[in-house]
């Protein structure tokens, strides 16, 4: 071995090769960086301050646009559905839920959060926040029915039966509904039984969002059929 212009003896290379042992450096891939690191989803929603002043309709197009493009780029469709699915859960305030979602997917999450995480074969998601929680800045939308009534049909003409809704807290509700009724007038009758403000409710039939101005009779629903109510309640109105 030669150093310089001098040879190295060999008690000398000896010493260094016992002192010095030879190390390979290896570039750290993903799955080595998180390797081990699994945290419970955290309870606590992200607070978020938007940009400009978003509205509830505004936010739900961000987030469709999200969920129809995402998938397409990287990362396998059943993962996505998974995610989208605790997202659903984890702004209704069911952390136990998109635990169960979590896990039941085997979903990595290294910070306990959504918004970075790892399927089993080490590839990388990440949820922008505004899948997860409405921002602090948010602008009700106001439904159509917050205007002028429109007249009532007359009595002889308006056919009633029981519509079934399912809350996400598990509970079953029975309303009055006529087909000609919209879902914001829906809306306002759920909130007289249960106490549910409208802009806590987010009604879902055949996995479509129901806008208020939506009517029953276009939603092709029947009688015997259930609609799905997320309750969106604020956690600081929970406690």
């Amino acid at each position: 071995m030669v150093l310089g212009s001098g040879l190295i003896s060999d008690e000398i290379l000896a010493c260094v090769q016992r002192s010095s042992p030879v190390v390979l450096a290896v570039p750290q891939t993903m799955n080595d960086r998180n390797a081990g690191r699994n945290e419970p989803l955290k309870k606590e929603r992200p607070r978020w301050k938007s940009d400009y002043p978003m509205t509830d309709g505004q936010l739900r197009s961000k987030r469709d646009e999200f969920w129809d493009t995402a998938p397409a780029f990287e990362g396998r469709k059943e993962i996505w559905d998974a995610l989208k699915a605790a997202a659903y859960a984890v702004e209704a305030n069911d952390h136990e839920l998109a635990q169960a979602i979590v896990d039941g997917a085997s979903i990595t999450l290294p910070h306990g959060s959504l918004t970075e995480c790892y399927d089993e074969l080490g590839t990388r998601y990440q949820l922008p926040v505004y899948c997860l929680a409405p921002p602090v800045n948010l602008i009700m939308e106001k439904s159509e029915e917050d205007g002028a009534d429109a007249p009532d049909p007359a009595p002889n003409t308006r056919k009633e039966f029981q519509l079934k809704v399912r809350l996400s807290t598990g509970k079953d509700v029975k309303l009055n509904a006529s087909m000609s009724d919209t879902i914001g007038q829906m809306k306002k009758q759920l909130h007289s039984v249960e106490g549910i403000e409208p802009c806590w409710q987010r009604w879902f039939f055949s996995g479509k969002l129901l806008t208020d101005r939506i009517k029953l009779q276009e939603t092709k629903i029947q009688k015997d059929f259930v609609i799905q109510v997320i309750v969106n309640q604020p956690a600081d109105i929970q406690n």
